[in-house]
């Protein structure tokens, strides 16, 4: 399968996996809307409203909850035009772009969330840099090495970002130690013991897939554990008695992180097609 078409679905799949987040579950809007540091100033200048009136008000709550599902609906239109944009007029598809800019808003607001670690915020490079990728991909015939280049960096920073948190620079999280735990079988020890090993493969495999001698076996290493590591999400505490409620609870992670597998996929096969 071309590049540009599993740019193309890794798109829509981003789209879609925030959109359906937004839309049932959350998005970290509030950590920044209640931030009184920021925001109370903005506060008093535009309303009357005291910080604790601000934050205890019921309809400034049904108005951010209303921000974030617009959120949403836009990222769903954002996901079909991905799909449709043979179809759709030049002036439509630079929502696509916009959607992009959303995603990396979206970004900054998990950073920040997240105590404002670097880590975080860049681990989401390939999903926030996907749409325009994919818009560029599109108005060019032949992607060339540069823009291979790139993509590959936006993968490698993904991988990087990942290890980081894997081998414990920064705080394991308990979703990392709960998946291993569950999937292989293991203690906490061991479990801590194994993400850190995974964790510095990342980093081994963010150098190699740039070496022409080692970038196919490289790649097609992300390319597995990427989708393992997307499948864990819904894998773990999988419920076969109430597959639709875990689906919901799950599948979205899944979707936004679709990229992760699907664009070394893509890359892989960029470099066999060379040799």
């Amino acid at each position: 399968m071309k590049i540009k078409s599993l740019l193309q679905l890794s798109t829509a799949a981003v789209f879609f996996g925030r959109a359906y987040q937004h839309l049932f579950w959350d998005a970290p809007f509030r950590t920044l809307l209640w931030d009184e540091q920021i925001m109370s100033g903005i506060v008093q200048f535009f309303s009357s409203l005291t910080w604790e009136a601000y934050i205890n008000s019921l309809a400034v709550d049904d108005g951010i909850n209303s921000i974030i599902n617009g959120f949403g609906c836009f990222y769903i239109v954002c996901g079909i035009i991905t799909l449709g944009m043979k179809w759709t007029p030049r002036i439509i598809q630079r929502l696509v772009l916009l959607g992009g800019v959303g995603l990396i808003f979206l970004a900054l607001l998990l950073w920040k969330e997240k105590f404002y670690s670097l880590g975080q915020f860049f681990e989401y490079s390939l999903q926030f840099s996907l749409p325009f990728f994919f818009y560029y991909a599109i108005r060019r015939g032949e992607l060339g090495p540069r823009f291979i280049f790139w993509l590959k960096l936006a993968a490698a920073i993904t991988f990087v970002c990942h290890g980081l948190y894997a081998i414990g620079y920064y705080p394991q999280p308990g979703t990392f130690m709960e998946m291993t735990v569950e999937i292989i079988g293991c203690s906490d020890d061991t479990a801590s013991k194994f993400l850190k090993l995974m964790g510095i493969l990342d980093f081994v495999v963010a150098i190699l897939i740039f070496l022409p001698k080692f970038v196919r076996p490289a790649l097609l290493y992300m390319v597995i554990w990427g989708f393992l590591t997307a499948l864990a999400r819904i894998w773990t505490n999988f419920d076969f008695g109430n597959i639709g409620e875990h689906l919901h609870q799950t599948g979205f992670a899944f979707l936004f992180r679709v990229g992760h597998f699907l664009i070394p996929l893509g890359l892989w096969w960029e470099e066999k097609n060379k040799k």
